[in-house]
């Protein structure tokens, strides 16, 4: 099976917002949104091979304090896949387009994952004024670099499944063998990235819906530097013009290979505050040590209140 926007008929499901898209020029974003344009715009950015459902359950509670906006980044979901233009400058430009063509003001931004790094850039490098707050939501900041500034980086943490997905299935899908990458798993992967297979539970014959929905050249383009090669994270962090809030939550470190465990170390995250804060902005940390990756999957109250409330603390709500 080669998924993705080419065999939307294999690929998609129905979800419960309607679906959107929004022309940028070079793609096609596609999008959901919910809420009233009298409120405040928030703005939802998925993790890699997440997408935009992902943020599903939680747009409803959003939707009472905000105008809500979830997106599929390029290579994702149901927007354009951009071979060779998998890099975070492009995904924020991509977002200062629509936010700019579509939202048409102000917006507070909120990502997962790589989607928090691109917070991270749309709160750096944004248009004046267009961002008035961000949220990085268990970002791997540094740790998705190839050569980062602190800790460790891509092939030291997640980066070992990205590559398996892109060797077994292929840029947009043109090699297709996910049976063989359940196969190779044991042994490519550190025993840890076993919960990216299920944990315990048998493997599924099928992808999984949001891996049929992404583009594996995202896992190419991280695992070999090409992503971040033109956005330094530490000179990006130094350049943050709004308040942001960091949530942190379960990682570990392995004392014998120095794996990292999780999205970022605690290194990392105090290194992004320090950078953040000596650029005259505020920055909160918020430790979830129990919560897994997407909290705004896992638990939308949570995310929801801990957004909520911390917009109320900088006085943007």
């Amino acid at each position: 099976m080669r998924y993705g926007p080419d065999n939307p008929e294999i690929t998609y499901v129905e979800h419960a917002y309607p679906e959107h898209t929004f022309d940028t020029g070079e793609v096609a974003l596609n999008y959901a949104t919910t809420g009233s344009p009298d409120k405040p715009a928030l703005l939802l950015i998925p993790g890699q091979s997440e997408s935009w459902w992902g943020y599903e359950a939680a747009m409803g509670l959003l939707a009472e304090d905000f105008e809500v906006f979830a997106v599929d980044l390029r290579g994702q979901g149901r927007s354009t896949r951009t071979p060779g233009r998998y890099t975070l400058d492009n995904f924020g430009n991509d977002l200062v387009r629509f936010i700019g063509g579509r939202i048409g003001r102000p917006a507070f931004v909120s990502g997962l994952s790589s989607g928090g790094v691109i917070s991270a850039w749309l709160s750096a490098y944004a248009p004046p004024g267009m961002i008035t707050a961000a949220v990085y939501e268990d970002p791997p900041l540094f740790a998705s670099e190839l050569h980062p500034a602190y800790g460790q980086g891509i092939r030291q943490s997640v980066g070992p499944v990205f590559h398996a997905w892109n060797t077994y299935l292929g840029d947009q899908w043109s090699v297709g063998d996910w049976a063989g990458f359940l196969a190779a798993a044991p042994q490519v992967l550190p025993p840890w990235l076993g919960r990216f297979l299920g944990g315990d539970a048998p493997a599924s014959t099928e992808p999984p819906q949001n891996i049929k929905e992404y583009d594996p050249e995202w896992g190419r383009a991280f695992w070999t530097g090409t992503a971040a090669a033109s956005c330094d994270h530490r000179r990006m962090l130094a350049a943050v013009k709004v308040p942001v809030l960091l949530t942190h939550h379960f990682h570990r470190e392995d004392e014998e290979s120095g794996q990292l465990m999780g999205a970022l170390s605690d290194l990392q995250a105090r290194k992004a505050g320090e950078l953040v804060r000596a650029a005259g902005q505020r920055f909160d940390h918020r430790a979830f040590p129990e919560m897994g990756h997407a909290m705004h999957s896992l638990d939308p109250k949570l995310y929801v209140d801990t957004v909520r409330e911390w917009l109320g603390e900088v006085g943007r709500l």
